[in-house]
């Protein structure tokens, strides 16, 4: 892929259900995985839901096949950092598509890091009946990430910053 690349993002929820879907740019890549800017202006849709970002942000897309999606966003949005546990990513032509597994790692704009969403995960456990593999693949990558995210390791050390840059530069 190039830089500037048109990507689009296709999530869906277990048993292909649709969930979010918008456009993206490709940025580049590092030792991380491959970066995506969303500038101010994208527009976000899921069923029930949908809205136009009055922010921008970036999402890593982990190398290794890592079971998550990572988005770092600027100062106004409510999350700095938003990371979708997810099956992992792969690339199909221009369009990245993972399946949302529910649990999330947040971490605010004043610092407070959580993990959301354990409910719904309990719930379509059974409503969609993941199997216990994909559950224990969930959780493993939640525990990670949030660790990761509360020891300020890399990516989550403030490495997306140059990729926010970047992408407010093309805009």
């Amino acid at each position: 892929m190039t830089p500037d690349q048109p990507i689009r993002v296709v999530m869906t929820k277990w048993g292909d259900r649709p969930h979010w879907e918008y456009d993206a740019v490709y940025l580049g890549s590092d030792q991380h995985g491959d970066w995506l800017g969303c500038p101010v202006g994208t527009f976000y849709r899921r069923p029930g839901m949908e809205f136009v970002a009055p922010f921008a942000g970036v999402v890593l897309v982990p190398a290794g096949g890592e079971a998550h999606l990572a988005a770092f966003n600027d100062e106004h949005a409510k999350a700095w950092t938003y990371v979708d546990m997810t099956t992992p990513p792969v690339w199909d032509g221009t369009t990245l598509r993972a399946v949302d597994l529910d649990l999330d790692v947040v971490k605010r704009q004043d610092g407070t890091v959580y993990l959301d969403d354990e409910d719904e995960f309990l719930e379509h456990q059974t409503t969609f009946g993941y199997p216990p593999e994909v559950v224990a693949m969930a959780e493993r990558s939640a525990a990670q990430v949030l660790a990761a995210v509360r020891a300020g390791a890399a990516p989550y050390d403030g490495t997306a910053d140059a990729w926010l840059v970047r992408l407010m530069r093309r805009t």
